[in-house]
């Protein structure tokens, strides 16, 4: 049995698109802002994102057609760096990053699912544990039961063929853009001219916020610091771009239509983000004060919860728009999900068949899938799901993210040297000083984070440090 190339370049893309866009994007500017405070700042931290992760794709092209296999960036450490850098990363993939992701973005399906049908929310307490977790009673609700009915649906699907799979993840992906560009033009409709529009774009420079206070950890910082935390948000957003290389064995010819789908994927969701801002701009201001404010008044930074797109949709469409926005987040974060349950498992395949993992997981079915691997997949992240911990340990690996991305762009430069007259369709554009560019950024993010933000880098770099016992016990059983 071995896996059947059905992906093409339409169906790749929508496998980068539709794995970036979740739910991030209708949440995170309300941080971003009150990082930065200005209109100016707001954009500037979405494109310098799209920017770097535009690099950082077009970077991984020149791999993909090298590298052509199951497995992708697993891969590329592996064959750059050894086994260890690839156990590495394939470890905190399936322990945090590829899981854990799976896990929150099942629970925000979830959470908008409730605002149409309330008795499947997290209030709706179903099972009690009979046991305390720190103060709080340890509990199953309705929310996390719908979270991990759609993981197991989705993984259930997806088990049957790469077919099925990706005839989800287009017409997921597909209405899902669509819904965003209509909501972006119609921001921009009812905003044009308003008074929130000309607050935010008649002086896009100046802080629409007080000063950082001292107790803020960006108190005194500079500006290319701040700029840089509060990317954080806006690098997770844009996140799973790299998925798509996991499934390099499905696609026809990875090595040409991989680094196109990279491409076109990544510069589709980066001007949809970039959209959507602007629409949030057009109707609301980026600061404000918060006691009895309005909605517009109160501003992108001080949206309640944090979910700017809904308080962005209730300015648009009136006492409907949390409804018009909880659905549209349903289809965004479903289809989301199908793409990074179909990717994943590959990456664990490719571990099996170096035997760094279960075994089990090496195997494909009759549908050509490794549905083995896609169910383990599936029982950790509903474990996360359960544990309520998947948020938390997101924010931990943004830092290790960034880490194996500038490892594996820096696998570039080490691959040319001792592969130099190997085959590479794609060549890294703009090498050396793009990609070079790229890991400049990265670990200047990294070093801010560390200083200004420490309890979001040292927990991910434990995550991945605990691999590093566990690969000698996994190497050492494959050398008996």
């Amino acid at each position: 049995m071995s896996f059947r190339r059905d992906l093409g370049l339409f169906d790749a893309t929508m496998i980068v698109a539709g794995s970036m866009i979740g739910s991030g994007v209708f949440i995170v500017s309300a941080d971003i802002a009150r990082s930065v405070g200005s209109p100016a700042l707001l954009l500037l931290v979405w494109v310098v994102t799209g920017a770097l992760t535009l690099i950082a794709a077009l970077s991984y092209g020149e791999l993909a057609g090298l590298l052509p296999h199951a497995g992708g960036q697993y891969v590329y450490l592996r064959e750059s760096f050894g086994r260890m850098s690839g156990f590495l990363y394939g470890w905190t993939l399936f322990t945090v990053i590829q899981t854990g992701t799976i896990a929150a973005v099942a629970m925000a399906f979830a959470k908008y699912t409730s605002v149409l049908l309330p008795g499947v929310g997290e209030a709706n307490v179903l099972i009690d544990l009979g046991f305390m977790i720190g103060s709080k009673p340890a509990t199953i609700n309705a929310a996390q039961i719908l979270a991990i009915a759609s993981i197991i649906g989705l993984t259930a699907l997806n088990a049957r063929g790469v077919r099925l799979g990706k005839l989800i993840q287009n017409t997921f992906t597909t209405t899902k853009i669509v819904s965003v560009v209509a909501l972006a033009l119609v921001g921009l409709v009812v905003g044009w001219g308003s008074g929130a529009f000309h607050v935010n774009f008649d002086d896009l420079w100046t802080s629409q916020l007080p000063p950082l206070s001292p107790e803020n950890p960006l108190f005194g910082a500079p500006l290319l610091a701040i700029i840089a935390v509060a990317m954080v948000g806006s690098v997770f957003s844009s996140d799973a771009w790299n998925n798509i290389t996991f499934a390099a064995a499905e696609v026809k010819q990875p090595e040409r239509v991989i680094p196109r789908a990279l491409l076109g994927g990544v510069v589709l969701v980066t001007v949809l983000y970039l959209l959507t801002n602007v629409a949030y701009m057009s109707v609301m201001t980026v600061g404000g004060d918060v006691a009895g404010a309005t909605t517009i008044e109160r501003g992108i930074a001080y949206a309640t919860n944090d979910r700017v797109g809904a308080a962005a949709a209730d300015v648009m469409f009136g006492p409907i728009g949390a409804t018009i926005m909880a659905v549209l987040i349903m289809i965004s974060t479903f289809g989301c999900n199908n793409g990074i349950i179909l990717s994943g498992a590959r990456a664990y395949y490719a571990m099996a068949k170096d035997k760094l993992f279960f075994r089990k997981a090496g195997e494909l079915n009759e549908g050509g899938v490794p549905a083995r691997s896609l169910w383990m997949q599936a029982i950790w992240a509903s474990a996360l799901c359960l544990s309520g911990k998947y948020g938390d340990l997101l924010d931990y690996v943004v830092f290790a993210v960034l880490i194996f991305y500038v490892l594996t762009i820096m696998g570039i430069f080490r691959l040319r040297k001792t592969r130099p007259n190997e085959p590479r369709p794609i060549k890294a554009f703009g090498y050396p000083f793009l990609p070079a560019l790229y890991i400049i950024a990265a670990l200047f993010i990294c070093v801010c984070l560390l200083i200004y933000k420490p309890n979001y880098s040292w927990p991910g770099l434990i995550i991945v440090a605990t691999g590093v016992p566990v690969y000698f016990v996994w190497n050492a059983r494959t050398r008996v």
